[in-house]
Parts: structure tokens; sequence; C-alpha cells
């Protein structure tokens, strides 16, 4: 079999795999969310964070939920490392330096999972499983939360009320991610995976000498790290290790865990809003993206010319020959279009319009299919801002699910959009700029740009992933990511909240042989004409400047 034809396979088995799952994990998610009773565990953890979860909140008051539990999550995470040195199971690792502390706990809490160090020689199994694991759970969680809240106000009308934080981000834990990470971790075990809590072993080398490797509760973590799409990996190889993807069947069983619950979501938010074609709608715009890009990411990946590539049959220079060019290719695209950062190859070593397409999948905004929840929302932005579009065309009031789109609207649709390209944008020229970020770039050029442009990029997206070849690890970019990590989570929530109280304050507007029907291919395809020209617009300059000239020359 060739390496194309083993790709190409690749890619049928894991769509349809997720077509399978798609239904049935929408809808039980729908039920999820939309469930009047508490299970006892449940209950005893509203007991013990005092919540009351029947309580109905405002998008200010479910906004305050968001940002005080992230807080929390922030300190708390960042004092676990500060303490390592000192707490059981260290493995004897010192406690890590407040820059990059800061840099990880922000990174985790916001379902970034951006990693600046090594994580097998760094820390120890207490922060791994007490802190970085946990974090896995409730960050994704409280992605899904928000994406639940923006679907309410659509399907509610007259009320400004949302649901309750408390009880979407516990049911989210307990009822969704628990469960699934649970059989993944299995699965990941028959697979191979390493779980367990030994110490540092002496490990001998093919070619003489040894190295020390430690073990750890790496399945478990792994499981939750893809299905979360968090991306931080227990090693700093990430899914490119043997101890956390030995095998070509582990490598698609995870890609199929990090596009699973941001495509059955759709599903979700069709039952929800009462219309299952509109679920399609963006469903279809999500995968349509999705296999775009994962068809030109192979077809540039495959056809790169030069004796070297054509003796390889293809680029395979930072890929893991257990994966194929075909396996590689598929990861990277997932990760890309999705908030979670794991990576099986080399992003730096791919071809320069590979490179390129990682950079673009991260600033379309991470939604096709996106990030769990993040995915959801941004694609619902998306949505608004195309019927927008639509309605200045033709004259007529812009509507999206019988909600008039006015100017708070799209206004807040429209600070949702411009937060994340300033963040990256910004940064990347002052990095570019300063002296001190630069000495970090291991490469000059566009390939150099591209480093410092992928790595803002990563992070103000919420993404993680790391192209390579930059010393991320700098009092600069640990706290400058950071920043990106924190501005880049939560001001997009503040605008899809705030968005979310306004519609469902509306009065329904009834469906008129004007109104655009935008459970249709026609909208579809308008739809993601819409990110494409909008992303395109705001990013062509900068990616001219690196991969596009990089491409070009080559």
């Amino acid at each position: 079999m060739g390496p194309v034809l083993a790709g190409v396979l690749q890619l049928l088995a894991l769509t349809a795999a997720l077509a399978l799952a798609h239904k049935p994990l929408g809808t039980y998610m729908a039920r999820v969310y939309s469930a009047d009773r508490h299970w006892r565990a449940e209950k005893w953890i509203y007991r013990c964070i005092g919540a009351d979860p029947d309580r109905q909140m405002r998008w200010t008051a479910y906004l305050r939920g968001v940002l005080a539990f992230s807080a929390v999550g922030v300190l708390f995470l960042y004092l676990l490392q500060r303490l390592q040195g000192v707490l059981p199971g260290s493995l004897g690792f010192a406690s890590i330096d407040p820059d990059q502390a800061f840099n990880t706990a922000v990174s985790f809490v916001t379902n970034t999972n951006w990693q600046s160090y090594y994580g097998e020689q760094a820390m120890g199994h207490v922060v791994q499983t007490a802190g970085l694991a946990v974090q896995n759970f409730v960050s994704a969680a409280v992605g899904m939360a928000v994406a639940v809240a923006l679907v309410r106000g659509f399907a509610r009308s007259r009320t400004g009320e949302l649901g309750n934080f408390w009880a979407d981000l516990v049911r989210g834990v307990v009822r969704v991610l628990l469960p699934l990470a649970a059989v993944a971790a299995l699965v990941l075990v028959v697979c191979g995976v390493l779980q367990n809590f030994s110490g540092i072993h002496e490990v001998g080398q093919f070619l003489g000498g040894t190295r020390q490797w430690n073990g750890g509760a790496v399945a478990s973590q792994e499981a939750i790290k893809e299905l979360g799409t968090n991306g931080g990996g227990y090693f700093n190889a990430n899914s490119a290790h043997p101890f956390e993807n030995p095998t070509p069947f582990s490598n698609l069983f995870e890609i199929f865990l990090i596009l699973l619950i941001p495509f059955a979501l759709t599903r979700t938010f069709g039952v929800m809003v009462g219309s299952v074609r509109q679920g399609y709608a963006i469903l279809g715009t999500m995968a349509a993206l999705w296999l775009g890009f994962t068809a030109l990411m192979m077809w540039t990946e495959f056809s790169h010319h030069g004796p070297a590539f054509d003796l390889a049959g293809g680029a395979y220079e930072g890929k893991e020959v257990r994966f194929g060019v075909g396996g590689s290719s598929i990861f990277a695209v997932a990760t890309t279009l999705t908030s979670t950062g794991a990576v099986d190859s080399f992003h730096s070593s791919f071809t320069g319009l590979g490179g390129g397409i990682t950079l673009l999948g991260m600033m379309l905004g991470e939604i096709a299919p996106g990030g769990v929840g993040s995915g959801l929302y941004g694609m619902l932005i998306m949505a608004i801002i195309a019927v927008f579009l639509a309605g200045l065309m033709v004259g007529r009031t812009p509507e999206y699910l019988g909600r008039k789109i006015g100017s708070r609207e799209i206004k807040a649709a429209a600070c949702y959009l411009l937060v994340t390209p300033a963040l990256v944008l910004v940064f990347t020229a002052l990095a570019m700029a300063l002296p001190t970020p630069a000495h970090s770039m291991t490469n000059s050029g566009a390939h150099g740009f591209s480093e410092i442009l992928y790595a803002y990029t990563s992070a103000a997206n919420n993404n993680g992933s790391a192209f390579a070849g930059l010393n991320a690890d700098t009092p600069w970019f640990n706290t400058t990511l950071g920043l990106c990590m924190l501005f880049g989570r939560f001001l997009p929530m503040v605008f899809v909240l705030a968005l979310a109280g306004s519609l469902a304050g509306q009065r329904p507007v009834p469906v008129t042989a004007g109104t655009l029907r935008t459970d249709k291919p026609l909208y579809a395809g308008l739809l993601v004409g819409t990110i494409v020209v909008v992303t395109g617009l705001t990013y062509f300059p900068a990616l001219a400047l690196g991969p596009l000239a990089e491409g070009l020359a080559s």
C-alpha cells in the first residue's frame, strides 16, 4: 500500500467514525445541559463549593462565575508549581521559576496548554495529576459552558437568563468528560500508552550510554488532553513520544478524540434550538473547511519537489516514520483547526506552504471544528457576521434563528473578531522590533518570522502547539505569551456572553418570505466565504512575510 493511499484510507476511516458518533453524543449532550435533575455526586460538589445550581443567571453573573473560577485555578496552579520542591511525588524536581509558573498556570487554565518546559524533566507526579490534568478537565468544561450559554441565548426569548454556570461546569465534567476520558484512557492503555506512578529509571540507548526516563499517569492525561482539546503533553515530545502515542492506531484514535466533541456539539446546538437542520448547516461548514485543509496539507507534504522528497515519498523531515506523512498531516490540521495544540510531528519542518496551512488554521479562529465549546461559539459568531453581510447586500435587517441582529449584537460580534488579531499582530511586531526576543530565534528570514508569528497566533487563539525552533522559555516570552493567552481566552468570552444575554432578551421574529434560510447549502457556502475572506484580509500581509514567502522561494 502506497503512503498516499494509506493517508486517504486513514482520513476515510476517521470521517466514518466521527459520523457514527455525531448523533448519539450530540443528542446526549443536549439532554445533559437541558436536564432538571442533579445527580447525587453533583449535589455533593455543589454543597462543597456553596453553589445553588437551580438559580438562573443573567450574562453578567454567568461571566463573574467564569472569571472567578478561572482566577482561582490560575492561583492554585501557580502555587502548586512554586511549591513543587517540597511536595511529595516531585521526583526530585525543583520548584518552577516565577515567570514559567505564571505562563504554565495561565496556559492550562485557558485551555491553551502551551509548554515552554520539558515535561519529563520539570514536573513531578503531583503537579502533573493534581494540577495539569485537573485543569484539562475543568478548562474544557468552561468552554462548553460558555457555548451552551450562547445556544440558550438563541433558544430562549424575553429573558436575560442563560442558565447556571456552576451547574453547566459540573455537568460537563461529571456527565461528559469524565466518562469519555475513562473509556479513552483504557483504549490508550491497550495501545501501549504508559499508566503508572513509577520513579526515574536509567534506560539503555541503542548507540550506547543511558538516559533517564520517568513514568506517570500518561494514558489518563493523554485521554483528556485530546478529548478536551487541551494539548499539553506529559513529555516534551508530546504526541510524537512513543510513551504517549505508540502506534498508527493510537495516532488515529487521538485525532478522533480531538474532533469528537467539537463536531458533536453542532448536533447539541441543533437539538437545543429546536432545529437540527441548523446544526447540520454549521456541521457542513466545519466539515468542508476541515476536509479542505486536510486535503491541501496532504497534497503539499506528499508532492513537495526535490530529490530527497522524491526518494522518501514525501516531506518526511520532522515526522515520525510510524505515522507517515498522511497521519502526520491529518494530525497537524486537526490540532490547529481546534484549540488542541498536541503535535505528533515537528511543524517547523513542514514545507513552507504546509507551515502556512497550520498557521491559517489557527487564524480562522479555530472553528473547523474548533476547541471544545470555543469552536461552536466562534462559528456562531461567524454565522452572525455572515447574515449581517447578507442583510447589507439585500437591504434587509439581518436575522438569525428568529433573532434580529442589531447594532448591539453586531458590535459584540465585531469586538470578538478583533481581539485575537490585535493580540497576534501587535505582540509579533513588538517581538520582531525588540532585540531581546529576536535572540530566541534559531532561524533568520521568513522562517524565523514564521516562528514568532506562530507562537503568538498559538497563544492568542488558545491553541498551544509550537512551530518549534524558537526558545520560548525566556522572561519575555513567558510573560507576553501568558498575557496573550489570558486576553485571548477571556475577552472573547465577555463578548460572547454579552451577545447571549442580548439575544435571550429579544422577542422571536416570525419567518417571512424575505427571511434568509440559514439551514441551506447556499448559506453554508456564504459562511465559508465569510470566514475565509475575513481571515484573509486580516492576516494575509503577515502570512506573505512568513510562510508564503518561504513556500514560493522553495
